[in-house]
């Protein structure tokens, strides 16, 4: 399934970790271990976030995927996402 994870990174922290360039390896982990479709980086309300669009296989890839983030102080939502052609078919599923 389809998920966007949306994670905004505590700013002492990821201040640190951008100081210290251990950001780079969290990040580069991350998305080799997700392999996005979509990876943005942006500032949200003075935190540094992270939205990354990603086929979620398994329930069981939550712990090591959002632990990453957990231990650098982050919060982070996820939430099934549908593309403008998942978003089609659905709605002409309903007209059946």
């Amino acid at each position: 399934m389809r998920m966007l994870l949306t994670a905004r990174l505590d700013t002492e922290t990821a201040n640190r970790a951008a100081t210290d360039g251990t950001m780079p390896k969290l990040i580069d982990d991350i998305v080799e271990y997700l392999k996005p479709e979509a990876a943005y980086f942006t500032p949200t309300e003075g935190e540094r976030t992270c939205l990354l669009v990603f086929d979620m296989q398994d329930a069981a890839q939550m712990p090591p995927l959002t632990e990453r983030f957990f231990q650098a102080g982050a919060k982070v939502s996820l939430r099934p996402v549908m593309n403008l052609d998942d978003l089609r078919t659905g709605l002409s599923n309903l007209a059946r």
